[in-house]
Order: structure tokens, then C-alpha cells, then sequence
């Protein structure tokens, strides 16, 4: 049983891939939610706030650097982001959501809707060919905000 993708309500899965609708943007702003779209960190972050997290709106080279709301990790469990480039920078890195068993859960202009690859699926396209690594969200929502979460 997969406790992160079996508890991921079916609107999660049709979230389409927009690049310009990231953390902080005004695409986002104006029209919250994920049912315009999302990119890969957008996406993300909805998904551990469905599960209780609260991680920070970062990109994805400050969310390399926060140590507030996150911590580097070198084995991954359920929930935990993963920061994939063609390069070890993590300006511009792709995000995912690691779900266990060598599974990614994660939005891409490729796929264009959510899709889980394992870590060779990542490993085998040269833009994610690299993995820069692990951070895991050590923040919690209120009882107050997951009444409240992100249509």
C-alpha cells in the first residue's frame, strides 16, 4: 500500500503543467489553487501541504539554501522534495516528491500532468540527470490553515 499516493485525492492528478505559475507568482497570486496549472514546485508544495507540511514558497535554489523551514537529508522517506538538474546547481532545479520504493511523484512540461518515474527514469533524461538532493520539510500547518488548503 502507498500511504502518499493512495491518500492524493483524484484533483491532484489532473493538474496541468504552466511553467509561469510558480511560488510567489503573480499567476498564482491572483488565481490561487492548482486548477490553472502549476509548475513543478507549485505542485509540490500543495501536495505535503495536503499531508500536514508547510513549506516554504521558495525556488528552487532557496529552497537548497533554507534551513528555517527544511533540512538536507541523505536518505529519503515519504514527503521528503527532491532537487533534479543537469547540473549539481540547484538554480532552476526540478522538484519532486519522493513517495517511496525509488518513486518521484512530480509535474513536468513532459509528461504534462503529474506522473511518478523512478530514479532511473530521472537519471536517463540529461535536463534531471542529476540528482542535487534531498530536503525535508520539518514545519507543520496549523490545525487552523488545513482547514483552509488550497482548492
Amino acid at each position: 500500500m502507498d500511504p502518499v499516493l493512495n491518500q492524493l485525492p483524484a484533483a491532484f492528478w489532473a493538474v496541468p503543467y504552466v511553467g509561469r505559475r510558480f511560488p510567489g507568482s503573480s499567476a498564482v497570486t491572483g488565481r490561487p489553487g492548482l486548477a490553472a496549472g502549476a509548475n513543478c514546485q507549485l505542485f509540490a508544495y500543495e501536495v505535503l501541504r495536503h499531508f500536514g507540511l508547510a513549506p516554504p514558497a521558495l525556488r528552487s535554489s532557496d529552497l537548497w539554501s533554507d534551513t528555517q523551514a527544511t533540512v538536507r537529508v541523505s536518505l529519503a522517506r515519504p514527503l521528503d522534495l527532491l532537487l533534479f538538474n543537469a547540473t549539481d546547481d540547484a538554480y532552476g532545479a526540478h522538484l519532486g516528491v519522493w513517495v517511496g520504493e525509488g518513486r518521484v511523484l512530480h509535474l513536468c512540461a513532459e509528461a504534462g500532468r503529474p506522473a511518478v518515474w523512478t530514479m532511473t527514469e530521472f537519471a536517463a533524461r540529461e535536463r534531471y540527470r542529476v540528482l542535487i538532493g534531498i530536503k525535508r520539510v520539518i514545519v507543520r500547518q496549523s490545525a487552523e490553515l488545513l482547514g483552509n488548503q488550497v482548492q
